[in-house]
């Protein structure tokens, strides 16, 4: 071999070793996603990796939904990205914070533990950052490939988030934009087209929720007790908008969300009485508007393959 094509394998293997590689078109990346997978015949026990818009209630929300048996533990920070979850010595901000309830539990251990049967990840916004600086594609390839090494029959999603409302491209347009650009065209095409995570990636689209429900309450027809996008957002201290965290509202929007991909059932006629991680009662929609909300979770998660449930016809 000469010496230029002793650079070129050089160069050619030092981009694998980092993570690089040329993602899966769309049509590829959509034929993973063909046959759905089969329902869970039993609760779930869920770990969650991720950040303040997974937050503590959200996950408690989902375990009241779910009902007896399903449990759930998580490892969180304050905006922080897969790789600080994953490598050692980098520091993930918040964390004594986030972490300091009961439910935590080390995110290596528990992956490497084989004791789950779902795993949720998601990634740091702004997004196209996290993608840009902290090689996104890379460290869901490497949290998806190390769970179903310890346990092949894990289920392994993307949780599609969201960016800050007031966002100058807008914030519906985001979400239109991001789920095809970069949560499909960069996260889950360049981490799968390495055809070595024991599977596909699936996704809880809460992002593509969300949008959908700000359009049916913003548009004509309004709901008891919501009228904007606002309403799915807290508030600070001083009263001020908090442009990126939920209120309780969207917490039980997205808890919907998470329940309908995970056990494959519309959320219809569930509960809208939850309490908070803390034991405290959330903030409940009205029953009509909870109502409308998990008929808009199983529209949406029936009609995205991703996200491993079958879908309507």
């Amino acid at each position: 071999m000469n010496a230029k094509k002793s650079l070129t394998c050089l160069v050619l293997w030092s981009l694998a070793a980092c993570g690089w590689q040329k993602g899966l078109d769309s049509v590829a990346l959509a034929s993973l996603y063909t046959v759905p997978m089969p329902p869970p015949t039993t609760p779930l026990s869920v770990y969650h990796i991720g950040h303040s818009l997974v937050n503590r209630d959200m996950p408690a929300m989902l375990e009241q939904l779910a009902g007896e048996g399903h449990g759930h533990r998580s490892q969180l920070g304050w905006g922080v990205t897969l790789r600080s979850h994953w490598e050692p010595g980098e520091s993930i901000n918040g964390f004594e914070q986030e972490n300091d309830h009961p439910r935590y539990m080390d995110a290596m251990s528990a992956v490497r533990g084989g004791k789950f049967d779902a795993l949720v990840l998601t990634e740091m916004v702004e997004i196209k950052d996290a993608i840009r600086h902290f090689d996104s594609p890379e460290y869901l390839r490497r949290w998806a490939r190390e769970a179903r090494a310890a346990k092949p029959a894990i289920r392994v999603y993307l949780y599609e988030t969201w960016h800050q409302l007031n966002d100058p491209k807008g914030w519906l347009e985001r979400l239109d934009e991001d789920l095809p650009l970069y949560w499909e065209g960069e996260l889950l095409a360049k981490s799968l087209a390495h055809n070595d995570t024991g599977g596909p990636i699936y996704v809880i689209p809460a992002g593509q929720v969300m949008a959908q429900w700000v359009r049916r309450i913003e548009g004509p027809g309004k709901l008891p007790g919501m009228s904007t996008r606002q309403d799915l957002f807290a508030r600070n201290a001083d009263g001020t908008q908090d442009n990126i965290h939920l209120n309780d509202l969207g917490n039980y929007l997205v808890a919907l969300t998470h329940y309908a991909v995970l056990y494959h059932r519309s959320p219809a006629g569930l509960p809208h009485r939850l309490k908070r991680a803390d034991g405290s009662e959330a903030t409940a929609p009205e029953p009509e508007t909870a109502r409308a909300m998990q008929e808009t979770v199983w529209e949406v998660v029936t009609r995205y393959p991703k996200t491993g449930v079958r879908q309507v016809d």
